[in-house]
């Protein structure tokens, strides 16, 4: 970081006119040093960064938006003099909701297929958790001992309720608008069938869970696409994995078919494979835990490769294997959206 606002210091002093341009720098995460590269430019001139969501990026990624917005703003009284003002001035430093920090770093994941590690600064799961109980007393005495800024801050309700399978329309929608999630009633029509659905298997729904929920059910639908009818799976010590797969395609036609693999995923991705008939690689599978427990939601996030494309699916639900079938789907339909528009492309060009 000292190199890096020695080298903005000498552009500064050696470039004629340099106060007529706008300084701009884009910081690799190479070292892990990204916020802090970014943050010493600005302390010496620098008035725009480019960086990204989560800090997704070639490599180790880039800056990222929320570390450097909240360092702005929590340290604000240190970044004013760099920016002409009185120390205790209350002036916003950047013209950035940070409200909306939170759901569009969850919106980024979903898009890009990209997991955000719970110990992430800012929006990582863990970024608000306390299981110390020194941390723990500290927090219930006096939160600004651990916490330098508040969770609602970012976005997040200040406090997790906990809804069940009993809870009613009315309250769903109102902790949904809590959480900021605005939908139209269709969309509210088909998470609370899902949620209805969740709630009957699991015994508490926290917020984490209603909005893997949401998630989901609102995710854009390829019009047309594959459907995932009938998944089932039986596996064991001493059974060979199989997965029985039923899909409705494009045009209507029920397609079924049933697959040993080498393991419960493996059978039901080779099977949903041979009724889709679209080609892919697969090239990354992961499984997060919305909430702690035997019962919580698993969310399944993959990713497939077709020729130098990259389409991302995710799913969740209580079994993992329905949530990786899920996901796959999702990410099929995303491929199979895009080999459409090739397909209507050349038909417009012929």
């Amino acid at each position: 970081p000292k190199d890096m606002g020695l080298l903005i210091q000498g552009i500064r002093e050696n470039v004629p006119n340099i106060s007529q341009a706008i300084l701009s720098v884009h910081t690799q995460n190479d070292l892990g040093l990204a916020t802090a590269n970014a943050l010493a430019a600005i302390e010496n001139g620098v008035r725009q960064v480019e960086c990204t969501i989560n800090g997704i990026g070639e490599r180790a990624g880039n800056a990222a938006l929320e570390e450097i917005v909240m360092a702005l703003q929590v340290r604000k009284a240190y970044f004013n003099p760099y920016f002409g003002r009185p120390a205790e001035s209350e002036a916003p430093l950047m013209n950035i909701k940070t409200t909306e920090i939170y759901k569009t770093s969850c919106l980024v994941s979903q898009l890009t297929g990209m997991l955000v590690q719970p110990n992430k600064a800012i929006v990582g799961a863990n970024a608000f958790a306390h299981e110390s109980g020194i941390h723990q007393d500290g927090i219930l005495k006096h939160r600004q001992t651990y916490e330098i800024m508040a969770s609602t801050d970012i976005g997040l309700p200040e406090n997790r309720i906990v809804l069940g399978k009993h809870s009613g329309r009315n309250a769903f929608r109102t902790r949904l608008q809590e959480l900021g999630f605005d939908l139209n009633e269709a969309d509210f029509n088909k998470a609370f069938i899902r949620f209805k659905e969740v709630a009957d298997k699991k015994k508490e729904m926290s917020d984490w869970d209603l909005e893997a929920i949401v998630r989901d059910e609102t995710q854009i639908q390829v019009e047309s696409g594959f459907r995932l009818e009938y998944v089932q799976v039986t596996c064991g010590d001493y059974t060979c994995p199989t997965a029985t797969i039923t899909v409705v395609t494009p045009d209507g036609t029920i397609r079924t078919d049933a697959v040993v693999g080498v393991g419960p995923v493996d059978a039901v991705y080779q099977a949903i494979n041979r009724l889709v008939q679209i080609p892919n690689q697969l090239i990354e599978f992961s499984v997060q835990s919305v909430t702690e427990g035997i019962d919580a939601l698993g969310t399944v996030t993959i990713r497939l490769r077709y020729e130098e494309q990259i389409f991302s699916g995710q799913a969740s639900d209580t079994d993992i294997v329905v949530a990786a079938a899920y996901a796959y789907m999702n990410a099929l339909n995303r491929l199979y959206r895009q080999l459409q528009s090739s397909v209507d492309l050349q038909a417009v060009g012929s």
